[in-house]
C-alpha cells in the first residue's frame, strides 16, 4: 500500500500495545507518518484510531472525543494494575454483595467526578511516565483529575462469583480500571477490571473497525465528521489554504467550533477555531 493520508479505524488485538499497532501500520501503509489517538492497554481490545500521513495533524481533535467501553467488573480482589494483568494485592469476601448494591455503588460515579490516575498509566509526573516508575516499585502521589462519566451500567454475569458486565460512556482521559477499583472500594471491599473492550471513540464504532493487517482509510474530511463542517468556494478556499484570519460570518461558521473547512471537491482544507470577537483563525492548515 502506498503512502497516503487518512484515518484508520482499527480493532486492536489483546496483547498488543498501541505503539505495536502503530509500528505494524507503518509497514502496512508504507510510511513512518502514523500516530494514534487514545491509548489502549495491552490487555484491552477494540477501537484504536490511527492517523496516517497528513491526517496525523488531526489527531489532536480526535483524542478528546468521548469513549465507550464494555468489560467485566470482578469483585473481591485488588491488583497492582487495577486489572487482570496485575498481581493480586488484597482479597475480600464479597459474597454477600447483591446486584442491587453494585448498581447503587456504580451510580455514585456518574457525572463529573475527580479520578486518581492509576500508577500503571502513561501519564507523566516529573518527566517520567507512571508505568515506568511502577515497574521500578516506586509509587508517587497523583493529583485527582476531573473526568465525566456519561453512562455507567452494571449487570450481573455470575453474581455468586462476583462477576459483572460494566458498560461505560465517558470523557477522554477516564480510566475504566480506576472506576472498577473505586466501585469495589465503595462496596466496602475491592475489585478489578477484566476483558476491557473499547466500542467507540466518538462516532467511530467497532462495527467499522478492521484488523491492523487489513486496514481501510477514511478521508481526512471524514476523520473530522464529529465536528461541524463548512464548505467554501474556490476563491474563499484559497484564502483558507493560505491561513488567513477572517470574520466568522465570512466563513459562515455556526456554533462554538472548531470547524472543518472543506473545499469545492469536499477535500479538507483546514480546521478553524474562534479567535477574537467575531473572528476565526486556522488551527491546522492542510497543504493541498
Amino acid at each position: 500500500m502506498s503512502p497516503t493520508d487518512g484515518l484508520a479505524v482499527i480493532d486492536k488485538e489483546t496483547g498488543w500495545t498501541s505503539h505495536d499497532v502503530v509500528a505494524k501500520a507503518r509497514g502496512v501503509f508504507g510510511t513512518r507518518k502514523v500516530g494514534h489517538a487514545g491509548t489502549l492497554d495491552p490487555g484491552a481490545t477494540g477501537v484504536l484510531l490511527l492517523g496516517v500521513g497528513r491526517a496525523t495533524r488531526l489527531l489532536r481533535f480526535i483524542t478528546p472525543l468521548p469513549k465507550q467501553y464494555v468489560g467485566e467488573l470482578i469483585l473481591g480482589a485488588e491488583t497492582t494494575t487495577l486489572d487482570a494483568e496485575g498481581e493480586v494485592t488484597a482479597v475480600y469476601d464479597m459474597s454477600a454483595v447483591t446486584p442491587e448494591q453494585v448498581s447503587e455503588a456504580a451510580s455514585g460515579f456518574l457525572g463529573d467526578i475527580m479520578q486518581v490516575p492509576p500508577m500503571v498509566s502513561a501519564i507523566k509526573i516529573g518527566g517520567r511516565r507512571l508505568h515506568e516508575l511502577a515497574r521500578e516499585g516506586v509509587e508517587v502521589e497523583r493529583e485527582p483529575r476531573p473526568v465525566t462519566v456519561h453512562k455507567l451500567a452494571v449487570a450481573p454475569i455470575d453474581p455468586d462469583a462476583g462477576v459483572y458486565r460494566i458498560e461505560v460512556t465517558c470523557s477522554s482521559g477516564t480510566y475504566i480500571r480506576s472506576l472498577a477499583a473505586d466501585i469495589g472500594a465503595a462496596l466496602g471491599g475491592g475489585a478489578h477490571l477484566r476483558a476491557l473492550r473499547r466500542m467507540a471513540i466518538g462516532s467511530f464504532a467497532i462495527d467499522e473497525a478492521r484488523p491492523v493487517s487489513k486496514p481501510s482509510l477514511l478521508s481526512m474530511a471524514e476523520a473530522l465528521r464529529d465536528y461541524p463542517a463548512v464548505s467554501v468556494d474556490e476563491s474563499l478556499g484559497q484564502r483558507v489554504s493560505s491561513g488567513q484570519v477572517m470574520a466568522t460570518d465570512e466563513l459562515a461558521a455556526k456554533g462554538d467550533g472548531p470547524w472543518a473547512v472543506l473545499g469545492p471537491q469536499g477535500q479538507l482544507l483546514a480546521v478553524y477555531k474562534p479567535h477574537t470577537s467575531g473572528m476565526v483563525k486556522p488551527e491546522v492548515v492542510i497543504p493541498q
